[in-house]
């Protein structure tokens, strides 16, 4: 029974796998955070370019 407990303390391959899901969580969350900024932008561009059609204007509008 002291020899499982030693090696059950010594034991870090599931640490391993908590790591990768901590990184995949970060890189998810990242991932989010960038795709919701970018479509702020893009719907921002959008409405912009859609006064100025509206106004009949070309160029920076």
């Amino acid at each position: 029974m002291r020899n499982f407990i030693q090696q059950f303390v010594r034991d870090e391959s599931g640490a391993s796998a908590a790591e990768y899901a901590l990184i995949l969580v970060i890189v998810g969350v990242g991932i989010v955070l960038g795709a919701l900024a970018l479509g702020d932008a893009i719907g921002t561009a959008m409405s912009d370019a859609a006064t100025c059609i509206d106004n009949g204007t070309s160029g920076s509008c």
